[in-house]
């Protein structure tokens, strides 16, 4: 695999001040630039950004798609950690009690790309995955 680079994402969020602490205390995303319209975070490492957007008058439902009897909300965004930055992260969102979409847990367990990962949403409804890999190697196996 190549160096990775840092990606750069733009989600919508209906309040910035509660998105904004949900990144930052929650998360524990380092804050960046910020105007009254959008805040950048880094998140792992990537350009995180939320962006004002105003709330739609019907919510918002997710679609989803079933994945090793799971059904996963799309979209979700999210990154790959490593496997110790996941259990504290796991860690971290249970102590400040966010409700689990996919709770925790091992994903294709003993077949070629076996994965610890996890869903939960933002205040807005984004929904959120993240992921660890005992082998990276298993990254993109088939």
């Amino acid at each position: 695999m190549s160096q990775l680079t840092p990606f750069h994402i733009a989600v919508p969020v209906y309040d910035l001040s509660e998105a904004r602490t949900f990144y930052r205390e929650i998360l524990g995303c380092a804050e960046g630039r910020s105007s009254e319209q959008w805040v950048d975070f880094n998140l792992y490492g990537h350009q995180f950004v939320i962006h004002l957007k105003p709330r739609p008058a019907e919510p918002v439902d997710h679609h989803f798609n079933p994945v090793d009897g799971h059904d996963v909300p799309i979209p979700h965004y999210g990154v790959v950690l490593t496997w110790e930055d996941w259990h504290l992260l796991e860690t971290r969102l249970r102590a400040n009690n966010i409700q689990f979409i996919i709770e925790p847990g091992i994903r294709f367990m003993g077949k070629p790309g076996e994965q610890a990962t996890m869903f939960f949403l933002d205040p807005s409804g984004n929904a959120l995955e993240f992921k660890a890999f005992k082998d990276i190697g298993q990254l993109f196996a088939v």
